[in-house]
């Protein structure tokens, strides 16, 4: 079985323990994220023909339905496109699913750059900003003390991985709270971005970023409970900013 998509794993596993999810493994996800890992790297470039599918049950080893089903998965998420006579294309990357988690995943197992993450940040900035101001117009009582608990819990984090798992369950609570279902849709551009602050750059390991942090995303949950939307808006734009510019800036002095 080829393992080449062994690094991109393993960005899975992590997005999958801040967000509580559990990750299966079987020949299915091996395959799949070996081939998506090959698409996004370029080893298969954009308008490229996948090998045959004898060639590739040859390199994987597994059964005609595991690799049909694999196949189907990456052009489920916009990746590649079968057609008669002609094989199996790699898409643009313009047709590609990036609000997809794996699609994000195996973007950044490539190593993120700023400008990768510079975009996470932006599209982030343009939709959580709104979430926040509807959460400060329709949130429960129940979620406003759930967002202030989470901010405890930030404050109090030992380790990165905590804090990032913290950070996460805040932003899905602000979603939530802001009623509309279609902020929980961005929540894989959430988990991707915290992440990478896990990654490059965690404030746990400065204490001046994290009482910056803990006190921003305080400023949000304040503006929240208070109902004051403009408020929300302006605390959640710094949040992300803050976080964008703190991975940014570990980026540049080299890790």
């Amino acid at each position: 079985m080829d393992r080449s998509g062994g690094r991109a794993r393993h960005s899975g596993d992590l997005i999958a323990a801040l967000s509580g999810r559990s990750l299966a493994r079987n020949l299915h996800s091996d395959v799949l994220w070996t081939l998506g890992y090959a698409i996004v790297s370029g080893e298969y470039k954009e308008g490229s023909i996948l090998p045959s599918d004898s060639d590739l049950l040859e390199r994987f080893g597994v059964s005609r339905t595991v690799l049909r089903e694999a196949l189907k998965t990456l052009a489920a998420k916009g990746m590649i496109e079968a057609r008669a006579r002609i094989g199996t294309r790699v898409l643009p990357r313009n047709r590609w699913n990036l609000f997809d988690a794996d699609v994000l995943a195996w973007h950044f197992e490539m190593g993120p750059d700023v400008d990768f993450l510079r975009s996470l940040a932006e599209v982030r900035i343009g939709i959580e900003i709104e979430a926040a101001a509807l959460a400060a117009e329709r949130a429960s009582p129940e979620q406003i003390e759930m967002l202030r608990a989470c901010v405890q819990r930030m404050a109090g984090a030992e380790t990165p991985e905590d804090f990032a798992r913290h950070d996460l369950d805040f932003h899905k609570i602000v979603a939530a709270a802001s009623g509309n279902p279609f902020m929980a849709s961005i929540s894989a551009l959430v988990e991707m971005a915290l992440t990478a602050a896990f990654t490059i750059s965690s404030p746990v390991n400065d204490p001046v970023a994290l009482e910056s942090t803990v006190r921003t995303h305080g400023a949000i949950a304040a503006a929240i409970g208070a109902g004051k939307p403009d408020d929300a808006r302006a605390a959640m734009k710094v949040a992300i900013a803050d976080g964008f510019a703190r991975a940014a800036g570990r980026m540049e002095q080299g890790g």
